[in-house]
This record gives structure tokens, C-alpha cells and sequence, in this order.
């Protein structure tokens, strides 16, 4: 008896020892000395032991959040990917406070409520901003930086949404050179040179106003960007569809126009976005 009591407690203390979740040396010591001098408590230590070191293992690490933050990402579940990240956003990790503001952003989208929806934009752009103050090397955090630059220059008018362009840019273009393969930078990036291509007369004479060389771009170069988005990942997203399918017709391709714009509008609806690419896809056909 006094044998097989001997070998658990030598085992309980090498258990103790080099289990890598205790890390308090004192209160390692501690248990030694009780284990040792009085037999009869080992039994008590160790079961209050495992139970304390269970439930420190099972507690989730910020990967994992991040790691279910992003499975409800991907199944359109923002307020779940919200309530996930909230309370880690005092933790200044740029991985957490980024996807915090996607979601709160595309949360947004789906808000009818104006007042609301500019109250949840302008917090999303703290969260990025805050994500990029910790890291300027996260391609993520420059490329969501861009989309919110654009967010909520929408708010603040014509001018400011001019103003703004070569910093929308400028974040897009070193997304692009810390991940060359993320299409959706290189959609972001197509939707850039588009809609600098087919700006109307007054948003340029603004623009002139504003710049000594204003910001230019072509539909050949904004198409550019749209193919080499659905090259690196086909069939990624629905408005990059409708992109191309806008492109080829201020190109004059009725035919390649007409295909893109199928495509968007056949394309499963998992989303706002395709919601909207398809009610617009619908509309251009009609008129082609």
C-alpha cells in the first residue's frame, strides 16, 4: 500500500512539474510540501489540481475566437462574429480588431436606418484604424482601411470623396504588394480605376480643383484588374461579375457584357452584395 501510495504521489509530482498550463512556481512548491507531509491530501490536490488545469485548457485562446469569427464570416452570421470578438477589443491585436470592424461594417449594410447605419460605419473605421495603428504589414487591415475610407467619405460629401481617393489608393496598392493572390483588393482596385473612368464633368472640375493632377484611370485599366480578380480566384464574388459586366459595356462588348452580367445574375444568394448584384445584373439586361 505505502508502495503504490509512494509511485502516485511521484507521479502526481512530475505531473506538476512539467504540466506547461502551471506556471506559478510557489504555487507548485506548495502542493509538493502538502503532498509530501501529509499522504492522505494527495488524493484532494490532485483532483483540485486537474480540475483547476482543465478548466484553464479548455478556455478558448484568442486563435481560436479568431478561427470561429471567421466561420461565422463566412456564413453572413455578422452580429455572431460580433459577439465573439467584443470582448477581446481592449487586447490591441490588430487580427481581432480588423475582423471586429468587417463585421461591424457589413452589419451595417444590411440596416435600412440611415442614422444607424453612418453611427456603425464610423465605428467600423475606428476598429481598422486602431488595427492599423498596430500594424502597418497586415494586408487585411490596409485593404478593409480603404473600404471604410470610402464608407464614409460617402457621408461627407462629393469633395470629400474626391479628396480621399488617392489615400483609398495608396492603402489598396500595398494590400496588393503584401499579398500579390487576395482578389478582393484587386476587385477593390478595379472598382477604383471605374469609377475614376466615369466620373461626371462636375466631380472632375472638383477634382481639378482639389489636385494639380487630378487621379485618372481608364475602363481598359479598371477591366485589367477585374479579370486578374477572377483569375486568382474564380467565381469569388458576385459584384466582380457585375464589374465586368459594367466594364464590357462602356467598352462597347454587348456580348462579353451579356455573359458577365448572367453571371451575376445566376449567382447563389449568400449575401447582401449578391442580392444587389443580381437586381442590378437583371436591370442592364433588360436594356441590352
Amino acid at each position: 500500500m505505502a508502495w503504490r501510495l509512494k509511485q502516485s504521489l511521484s507521479v502526481f509530482r512530475q505531473f506538476i512539474k512539467f504540466h506547461p498550463l502551471l506556471k506559478i512556481a510557489k504555487d507548485v512548491q506548495n502542493i509538493r510540501l502538502l503532498t509530501t507531509s501529509r499522504p492522505y491530501c494527495m488524493k484532494v490536490a490532485a483532483f483540485s489540481t486537474l480540475y483547476g488545469l482543465s478548466f484553464l485548457s479548455s478556455k478558448p485562446s484568442v486563435g481560436q475566437k479568431l478561427k470561429e469569427a471567421d466561420a461565422l464570416f463566412n456564413e453572413n452570421k455578422f452580429s455572431e462574429v460580433i459577439k465573439v470578438l467584443q470582448p477581446h477589443k481592449d487586447e490591441k491585436n490588430d487580427e481581432v480588431l480588423w475582423r471586429l470592424g468587417r463585421a461591424i461594417y457589413k452589419l451595417s449594410q444590411e440596416i435600412s436606418d440611415e442614422k444607424q447605419k453612418k453611427e456603425m460605419i464610423f465605428e467600423a473605421y475606428k476598429y481598422i484604424s486602431e488595427a492599423l495603428s498596430l500594424n502597418e504589414k497586415n494586408s487585411a487591415v490596409h485593404k478593409w482601411m480603404s473600404i471604410m475610407i470610402d464608407a464614409t467619405s460617402k457621408f461627407q460629401g462629393i469633395k470629400e470623396k474626391i479628396t480621399q481617393a488617392y489615400v483609398m489608393k495608396k492603402h489598396m496598392l500595398r494590400a496588393v504588394e503584401l499579398n500579390p493572390k487576395d482578389a478582393t483588393v484587386l476587385h477593390l482596385l478595379g472598382t477604383w480605376c471605374f469609377e475614376v473612368a466615369n466620373m461626371a464633368w462636375y466631380e472632375r472640375k472638383i477634382a481639378s480643383a482639389i489636385f494639380a493632377a487630378p487621379p485618372t484611370s481608364s475602363f481598359e485599366e479598371a477591366l485589367d484588374f477585374f479579370i486578374k480578380a477572377e483569375e486568382t480566384d474564380p467565381h469569388f464574388y458576385s459584384m466582380n461579375f457585375l464589374m465586368l459586366g459594367k466594364t464590357y459595356l462602356k467598352l462597347n462588348n454587348k456580348e462579353k457584357a451579356k455573359h458577365y452580367l448572367r453571371l451575376a445574375q445566376e449567382y447563389p444568394q449568400k449575401s447582401s452584395d449578391d442580392a444587389k448584384a443580381k437586381n442590378e445584373a437583371t436591370s442592364l439586361l433588360v436594356q441590352l
